[in-house]
């Protein structure tokens, strides 16, 4: 039996004359969107346009913070204290805020980008700073967090911050067996068949078992599933997955 999985995609991620996804197509067909907030990807028109992009087709819009790292687009690790983190992270989500205020919404909720968002499950120090920005920015913002095989480590901080969390699992890309993402120098770390991609979202959807990087079951619990939206492939995915979860 499918459940009421929310669909969501990394946004916003042009700069300047470069332009990254296909936003305009993959924007009507999902749940929320994570807009980038200029440390990773993206710009104050960018910005704009992808908030209004959403208010336009009722999406819900998270701040996609990450570390300050555009030339290697939020993906490689950074050595930054917990105070820096709550900073950087307060201050982009600030960022985002403005042009949703703007546009007569808000922030709905926080997910870290690319490195942040992985040393996150393995800091406790740098996870409580980034629960601490959530919490101090306004009171009860969720954080959208890496759905593993066990979360009770994330339950236990978030619940300690008074920070709602949402368990995120992804369509395209392979896990490890502790529910971790394989990393991306791996071969396979990342799905490309659309039906492979499918596969695995209904799997995630329906609580059913997927096969991880190394063949075996795993299960995990997701509040909202991401679908990268940047190939045609993945589009097609998107449309089929938005379908099927739209007739159950």
């Amino acid at each position: 039996m499918t459940t009421s999985l929310l669909l969501n995609c990394d946004m916003g991620e042009s700069f300047g004359a470069w332009t990254m996804g296909n936003d305009a197509l993959a924007m009507p067909l999902i749940d929320q969107a994570n807009l980038a907030c200029g440390y990773h990807a993206g710009d104050p028109l960018t910005m704009q346009r992808s908030v209004a992009l959403a208010v336009q087709h009722g999406v819900s819009i998270g701040a996609h913070p990450a570390y300050p790292d555009l030339q290697g687009f939020g993906r490689r690790h950074m050595s930054c204290t917990s105070d820096e983190v709550r900073a950087l992270v307060l201050y982009q989500v600030g960022a985002l805020e403005a042009f949703c205020r703007a546009a007569g919404t808000q922030v709905a909720y926080v997910k870290p980008h690319g490195a942040l968002y992985n040393d996150l499950v393995r800091d406790d120090a740098l996870f409580a700073a980034v629960l601490d920005a959530c919490a101090s920015y306004r009171a009860g913002l969720p954080l959208m967090v890496l759905a593993l095989a066990d979360n009770r480590r994330e339950v236990r901080l978030a619940e300690a911050a008074g920070v709602p969390l949402l368990f995120e699992a992804f369509a395209d890309r392979a896990y490890q067996s502790d529910g971790q993402l394989a990393p991306r120098r791996l071969p396979g770390a990342v799905h490309h068949e659309p039906q492979r991609i499918l596969d695995q979202a209904l799997a995630i959807a329906r609580g059913e078992p997927f096969a991880d990087i190394d063949g075996k079951p795993l299960r995990l619990r997701a509040d909202s599933l991401c679908v990268h939206g940047d190939n045609p492939d993945a589009l097609s995915v998107l449309r089929r997955l938005r379908a099927h979860l739209d007739a159950t």
